[in-house]
C-alpha cells in the first residue's frame, strides 16, 4: 500500500508538472497519508539498497579532475567545524528553553544524519520519539524549501539530466557500478563505516572511475528509483504522530529550521562573496540537509557534485565523532527519572 501511494504521487506530480516528481510525488503523498492515519511501513532494506544508487553517482562523479581541485575547496571545508560549532550553541540552548532536557535537546541541536542522532541521543538517555520527529521535520523542511530557494533566489533550474537512459550506457559499466554498490555497501557496513550504503559504493565507485573504468553516472531510471525511495522514507516517519507531538516536537523542528535557514544563508554569502564557490554550490553545500537528500537535489540542479558532497561528509564526520565525546567532556547529563 505505502509503494502504490508513493507511485500515484509520482503520477500525480507529472500530470501536474510539478518539479522534482520521483522525489516530491512519493514524500507528499506518504506525509498526507501518515498525518491521516493509515498504517503505512518504510521499505526497510529495499531503501537502503536504493542509497547505494546515489552513492555509485558521486562516486562516478570524483574524477582525475575533482581531485585536482581539492586544495581549492579546502577553504569553505574549513567553515564546516565552524558552521557545526555555531549550530549546536544556537540549538541546544534555544531547545532548553522549550522544555527539553539536556540530552534530548542536545541531540536534536546537532546537524548529523536522523538515524545516528537518534541512536545517540536514545542510548544516553533522551527522548527518542522527540529525536526522531525533530530531525525527520528538519529534513522535510530543508528538502521542501531548498528547491524555492534554489529557483527563486539562485536562478538554477531543476530540470538537469539526473543520468543517460539505461539503454544509452555500456553493458559493462553498468555490471561494474552493480558490482562497486553491492560490494561497497557490504563491505562499509562490515568495517562499521558510517552512512555504508552511500559512503562504501562512493568509495569503491570513485576508485574505478579514477582509474578510468567508470565515466558515467547510473542511468536516469536508477535515480529516479532512488529518489523515489527517499521520498517515501521521509513521509512514513509521521506515521502515528499525535496532535501533543504535532504541536510540541514538529513545531520546534520547524522554528530550529528557521535558525539553520539563517545560519546556512551566512556560510553560504560568507563562501560565495570570498569567491570560494558559486551560489548554488555554496547553498546545497551548507544546507543542513540529509546527504542523500542534498545529493539528489544537487544532481538535477546540475551542481558540483565532488564540492557538495565534501563538505556534507565533512559535516557528518565531524558531528558523529564529535557530538558524542563533546558530550561527555561538557557534562551532558541522562534525564533523572
Amino acid at each position: 500500500m505505502t509503494l502504490g501511494l508513493a507511485l500515484a504521487g509520482v503520477g500525480v506530480f507529472k500530470l501536474l508538472g510539478l518539479p522534482l516528481p520521483f522525489l516530491f510525488g512519493p514524500m507528499t503523498a506518504c506525509l498526507i497519508a501518515a498525518l491521516a492515519g493509515m498504517p503505512l511501513k518504510g521499505m526497510g532494506t529495499v531503501s537502503v539498497a536504493a542509497r547505494t544508487i546515489l552513492g555509485v553517482a558521486v562516486g562516478a562523479s570524483i574524477t582525475p579532475e575533482v581531485v585536482g581541485r581539492i586544495p581549492q575547496m579546502a577553504g569553505s571545508v574549513a567553515l564546516v567545524p565552524v558552521y557545526v560549532v555555531l549550530i549546536g550553541l544556537v540549538g541546544v540552548p534555544f531547545f532548553r528553553r522549550l522544555g527539553y532536557d539536556p540530552v534530548t535537546a542536545w541531540y536534536a541541536a546537532m546537524p548529523g544524519g536522523l538515524q545516528d542522532m537518534v541512536i545517540f541521543g536514545t542510548e544516553a538517555g533522551g527522548d527518542g520519539r522527540a529525536l526522531a520527529l525533530i530531525h525527520a521535520t528538519r529534513v522535510l523542511a530543508i528538502v521542501t524549501l531548498a528547491p524555492m530557494i534554489l529557483t527563486g533566489l539562485y536562478g538554477a533550474g531543476l530540470t538537469g539530466a539526473v543520468g543517460a537512459p539505461i539503454a544509452d550506457l555500456p553493458l559493462s559499466e553498468l555490471a561494474l557500478m552493480a558490482v562497486a554498490a553491492l560490494v561497497g555497501w557490504k563491505g562499509a557496513e562490515r568495517i562499521g563505516l558510517f552512512g555504508a550504503s552511500i559512503l562504501g559504493p562512493m568509495i569503491v565507485t570513485a576508485v574505478l572511475s579514477l582509474a578510468g573504468l567508470i565515466h558515467t553516472r547510473p542511468p536516469a531510471e536508477a535515480i529516479w528509483a532512488a529518489q523515489l525511495f527517499i521520498g517515501l522514507g521521509i513521509g512514513v516517519q509521521y506515521v502515528g504522530v499525535t496532535v501533543r507531538e504535532l504541536r510540541s516536537f514538529i513545531l520546534s523542528g520547524l522554528a530550529f529550521v528557521v535558525l539553520l535557514a539563517a545560519l546556512a544563508a551566512i556560510f553560504t554569502e560568507i563562501v560565495t562573496l570570498s569567491g570560494m564557490a558559486h551560489p548554488v554550490e555554496g547553498f546545497l553545500a551548507f544546507a543542513p540537509g540529509g546527504q542523500a537528500e542534498m545529493t539528489v537535489l544537487a544532481l538535477v540542479a546540475g551542481a558540483d557534485l565532488g564540492f557538495v558532497i565534501l563538505h556534507h561528509l565533512t559535516r557528518i564526520v565531524i558531528v558523529i565523532l564529535g557530538a558524542p565525546v563533546a558530550a561527555r567532556l561538557i557534562g551532558v547529563k541522562r534525564p533523572k527519572g
